[in-house]
C-alpha cells in the first residue's frame, strides 16, 4: 500500500501511530458494547461485534502493510526487532478488544450481587491503562526529534510509570472481582460461571498488554 510506504519517508514512527489509532478503534467500539450493558440484546451485540470485527481486521490490514513496506535500508533509529515487536504489541490489544467481544456474544451474561457495575469499572481501568500506552506512541516523534534523550526523554518514562501504576491497580481490581466471583459461583450456572472467569481475564489483558507496551518504549530509552 502506497499510503503505508509514503507514511514511512514522512516519519519511521508514523505507521506505529497510524496502526495505533486502528487499535483505538476498537476498544472506542468495545466500550460502546460496555455502555450499553444490561439493556442490549444478544442480536444487538452480535451487530456491534461484527463491526468490531472489521476494525480488528482493518488493524491486521494495515499491521501486514507496515510489515510489508518496512524497507530494509530503512534508517531507523531504533532496531528493526523492536520496532516489529512495538507493531506486534498494539496489534495484540486489537486481537484481545474482539476475543472479549465475542465473549460477550456468547450468551446473555448473567448478573449477580452489583456484578455489573464492578465489570465496567474494571474495564474502564482497563481502557485508562490503554490510553496511557497510546499517548506514548503519539509522543514518540518528539523523542526522535530530541534523539531519545532530554525533557521528552523524561516526560515519556513518567507516562510509563503512571501505566505501570494504574496496570497495577487494573491488577489488583482483577483479584477482588475473581475472588467476589468464586464467592458467588452458587448464584451462576456453570456456562455462567465460566463465562465470567474468561471475561475478567481478557479485560485484564488489555491492560496488561498495554504495559507491555508502554515498558517496551521504556527498554528502548534505556539502552540509548
Amino acid at each position: 500500500m502506497l499510503t503505508i510506504a509514503r507514511l514511512f519517508g514522512k516519519s519511521p514512527f508514523a505507521p506505529l501511530q497510524t496502526h495505533m489509532q486502528k487499535v483505538a478503534s476498537c476498544i472506542d467500539k468495545l466500550s460502546t458494547i460496555f455502555d450499553k450493558l444490561p439493556g442490549i440484546s444478544l442480536d444487538q451485540i452480535e451487530a456491534l461485534v461484527n463491526e468490531l470485527a472489521k476494525l480488528e481486521h482493518e488493524a491486521d490490514l494495515t499491521k501486514n502493510d507496515i510489515r510489508n513496506h518496512l524497507p530494509k535500508s530503512l534508517f531507523l533509529p531504533i532496531d528493526r526487532s523492536q520496532f516489529l515487536e512495538i507493531l506486534a504489541l498494539q496489534d495484540s490489544i486489537a486481537d484481545k478488544t474482539e476475543d472479549v467481544g465475542l465473549l460477550l456474544h456468547l450468551r446473555q451474561l448473567e448478573f449477580f450481587d452489583h456484578m455489573l457495575e464492578d465489570i465496567k469499572i474494571f474495564y474502564k481501568k482497563n481502557v485508562e491503562v490503554f490510553e496511557f500506552s497510546r499517548k506514548i506512541i503519539q509522543e514518540i516523534d518528539e523523542l526522535l526529534e530530541s534523539s531519545f534523550g532530554g525533557i521528552e526523554a523524561e516526560k515519556v518514562k513518567t507516562m510509563v510509570e503512571i501505566t505501570a501504576a494504574k496496570e497495577h491497580d487494573a491488577d489488583r481490581m482483577q483479584r477482588a472481582l475473581t475472588k467476589k466471583l468464586f464467592a458467588s459461583s452458587s448464584q451462576l450456572s456453570t456456562p455462567g460461571f465460566y463465562q465470567w472467569v474468561k471475561l475478567i481475564e481478557e479485560i485484564g489483558l488489555i491492560s496488561s498488554l498495554s504495559e507491555k507496551l508502554a515498558n517496551r518504549i521504556r527498554m528502548i530509552l534505556e539502552l540509548k
